[in-house]
């Protein structure tokens, strides 16, 4: 009997979004358990990522444990967010995480709202 292959990580985190979000957890205070991501339907491309606190884990969420950062995902989402790695960038008048995502195939041109296709199982 072969061994299971393992499953690669729904999403990744960069060093900074890690650090970022150690960082937000730590001022949050110990009741929550990690960060939750989803994807809503919103703005004029049609969707966007969602991101809050999560103080349990749901029966059906994805968990992914990445850097020491715990990160529950609707299972909505999951297909829409296979292989995306969550970075936080500073910019000069802005910071903020951004979602590196091979799923993406449009967005606005605000940098609110993306397109975003499910990925199909080859």
């Amino acid at each position: 009997m072969s061994t299971p292959r393992a499953l690669p990580k729904a999403i990744t985190l960069s060093d900074a979004a890690a650090a970022r979000i150690h960082e937000i957890m730590g001022a949050a205070g110990s009741k929550y358990i990690g960060v939750r991501l989803g994807v809503k339907n919103a703005g004029c491309a049609g969707q966007a990522y969602t991101m809050d606190y999560a103080e349990e884990k749901q029966p059906l969420d994805e968990m992914v444990e990445d850097k020491g950062i715990t990160i529950l995902i609707d299972p909505k989402a999951v297909l829409f967010l296979i292989g995306t790695e969550m970075d936080y960038k500073v910019e000069k008048l802005k910071a903020g995480f951004v979602f590196n995502n091979p799923n993406e195939v449009d967005a606005c041109g605000c940098g609110e709202s993306v397109t975003i296709k499910p990925m199909i199982a080859s």
